[in-house]
């Protein structure tokens, strides 16, 4: 008997890629035979570590048509409404503090695809504390208490550690995945093969219960 191989999903409320990703990788975790750990962090830190102040599909116009486009096959081919937010990037800071604080209590990733639905499938506006917290209410949680304790010091803290920790392994975008043994995939179109490399790892290491 031993235990399931462990991918760790590391995603950003205002990619556009890890909507594609959020909305299918439970699904395909659970027909590899994989244990998922959501991830939600600021991709922002991480390009000012770059040199940038925004989203590179912003600063670069061929990148980003390109970006839509792929996005709106994608989405079509996924069978997912896509529509283009009004502000984009949008601001996805309360977003990642809640979800992080759903991390342990199990409803990370429904909240996570509500958000990302509410974001690039009804157009809605993430930043605007009304849409989490009719969000949470959708799925019978207290939003007063969990937006309270989201933008409390010690959530705040956990947050910004694991974007100093993604900055020491080498992640530089989203959606990204990283196995056990440390190795990082990056991209909706990786997933698969993330899952993929995290079974054959597990195999190999054969790790008991």
């Amino acid at each position: 008997m031993h235990r399931r191989p462990v991918l760790e999903f590391w995603y950003e409320f205002a990619s556009t890629y890890s909507y594609l990703a959020a909305m299918r990788i439970e699904a395909a975790a659970e027909a590899a035979g994989v244990e998922l750990v959501w991830r939600p962090f600021l991709l922002g830190p991480i390009f000012k570590a770059q040199g940038w102040e925004t989203t590179p599909f912003s600063l670069y116009p061929a990148k980003g048509r390109y970006m839509w486009r792929d996005m709106e096959r994608e989405a079509a081919r996924l069978g997912l409404p896509f529509y283009r937010p009004a502000t984009f990037p949008q601001n996805g800071l309360l977003a990642a503090r809640v979800a992080l604080l759903g991390a342990d209590r199990g409803w990370t990733p429904s909240f996570t695809r509500a958000v990302y639905t509410a974001q690039f499938g009804e157009c809605r506006d993430i930043a605007d504390a009304q849409v989490v917290t009719d969000i949470l209410t959708g799925l019978g949680l207290n939003p007063e208490a969990i937006i309270a304790e989201a933008q409390g010091e010690t959530n705040k803290l956990r947050l910004r550690r694991m974007g100093e920790e993604v900055q020491s392994r080498g992640l530089f975008g989203a959606p990204t995945f990283f196995a056990e043994d440390g190795e990082m995939f990056w991209g909706n179109d990786r997933l698969e093969q993330a899952l993929d490399w995290a079974v054959t790892q597990g195999r190999r290491g054969e790790w008991p219960d």
